[in-house]
């Protein structure tokens, strides 16, 4: 039977109709994010071409269906709670972005928006909603944050490496002054006047009978007291000049075991964060590289002002410093003057906030690298590898720090600033 139209304003109302039904025929046809729509009970009363072919099925064979019929149970009783709970409030959810578990265990993600559906009288008969796979999206992010990962394990890694570097520099350095010492206590005993007294003492044995005679009267036996109180100052000076010897070996001894204890302290403290001493951080970092800096006739001075305790891990602030105070020493070399400076310094920094400074007089920074002096990779150093300032400025972020630079250019020096929260009074010990 044909219905025909009794009116103009029927005439119109069907056509609206039809043309409604033309759009949403050709949007469910057309549209290639996921299109459905669902009844009070989220069944599928109508779903676009796209969402079909995302089951491998015709529309037709989806309708009636849930989402229980596609995916996890668990996901698809999330699914089935958010359109309750949209249709009891008439409220939407727009872009959730969620973890999308289908029945045979595959995964992916999705951005999705539901929204309440109403009849001509504004009842909510359903729900209806929009769901965009970024399966392949999140994928390259989750890469990105493992490349990312990576990198922060080896620029870290590199980090160490720098203070592995030093360590190994100091210990150098100090084992030759060991082996200087060494061979002159090894030389004075090769020297020693013992020989003399075992003949002189053997040459008494031979007169024993006329020892009086002997020593007044012989000229070999008058020459002894003279020859006695010369080897005696002799071997005065001797022993203190072996002792002072002695006591340069054993200082650089225990030297070389402060140093290993240094780089075993915070190669075991990764990841504990606790209240720290700013002064012990900076006079640990010098004490591994005061080898280095005494062999580039490098001077030093320090400028500590009283701080609060720094909420930090050990291990990763002595990296930064250590790498600071290793690239100052660079620059004061390359910068060619006479009197080479370096100055460590500590100062309160804004509220909550310690600063911990190093500052060179050396060759400086022109204003074009300042911008990329912690990118990673970039040097200036011809046998550098970009790897140090890089690490150390992620070091910082990680402690919930930052690390800055300043230079008035070429020739100017520079200065570096690295800037920790305080220690709260009662701060507990956590792992970052």
């Amino acid at each position: 039977m044909i219905v025909t139209p009794h009116s103009q304003y029927d005439v119109q109302e069907t056509t609206a109709v039809l043309f409604d039904r033309a759009l949403v025929t050709a949007f469910l046809e057309n549209f290639p994010d996921l299109v459905y729509f669902k009844d009070l009970d989220s069944r599928f009363t109508a779903v676009s071409k796209s969402k079909a072919a995302r089951h491998r099925l015709a529309p037709a064979e989806i309708l009636g269906k849930t989402d229980a019929d596609f995916y996890a149970p668990e996901f698809a009783q999330m699914a089935r709670a958010e359109e309750e709970e949209i249709m009891k409030t008439g409220k939407p959810m727009i872009g959730r972005q969620r973890k999308v578990v289908w029945a045979d265990g595959r995964e992916g993600w999705a951005v999705t928006s539901k929204m309440p559906l109403h009849n001509e009288r504004h009842e909510v008969i359903g729900t209806f909603g929009i769901t965009k796979d970024i399966s392949a999206e999140k994928q390259l992010e989750l890469d990105l944050e493992k490349t990312h990962r990576h990198l922060v394990d080896a620029s870290r890694g590199a980090g160490m490496a720098e203070i592995a570097t030093g360590v190994l520099h100091n210990v150098g350095n100090v084992l030759t002054s060991l082996n200087v010492s060494a061979s002159i206590v090894a030389t004075g005993f090769r020297q020693s006047k013992a020989d003399s007294l075992a003949k002189i003492s053997s040459l008494l044995q031979e007169h024993e009978g006329d020892l009086a005679h002997f020593l007044t009267h012989d000229p070999k036996g008058k020459r002894i007291p003279e020859f006695l109180a010369t080897l005696s100052s002799h071997a005065v000076a001797e022993r203190d000049r072996l002792l002072q010897e002695i006591s340069s070996l054993q200082k650089n001894v225990d030297h070389i075991k402060d140093i290993v204890s240094m780089q075993q302290t915070y190669a075991t403290a990764i990841g504990l964060v606790e209240p720290l001493d700013a002064v012990e951080l900076m006079e640990d970092s010098l004490r591994m590289n005061a080898s280095a800096l005494v062999r580039h006739d490098i001077r030093l001075e320090r400028d500590f002002q009283p701080v609060p305790p720094v909420l930090a891990e050990r291990g990763k602030v002595i990296q930064i410093l250590v790498n600071l105070i290793r690239n100052a020493k660079y620059a004061d070399d390359q910068g060619g003057a006479a009197a080479k400076l370096i100055t460590v310094s500590i100062r309160p920094g804004a509220k909550g906030r310690v600063q911990l400074i190093v500052a060179d007089s050396g060759i400086g920074i022109p204003a074009e690298n300042l911008e990329r002096i912690f990118v990673h990779g970039f040097t200036t150093r011809a046998n550098g590898h970009g790897f140090g300032l890089h690490s150390s400025v992620n070091a910082a972020k990680e402690m919930k720090g930052s690390l800055t630079v300043y230079s008035e250019g070429l020739g100017k020096g520079a200065t570096f600033t690295l800037d920790l929260p305080v220690a709260p009074t009662s701060a507990p010990t956590l792992p970052s």
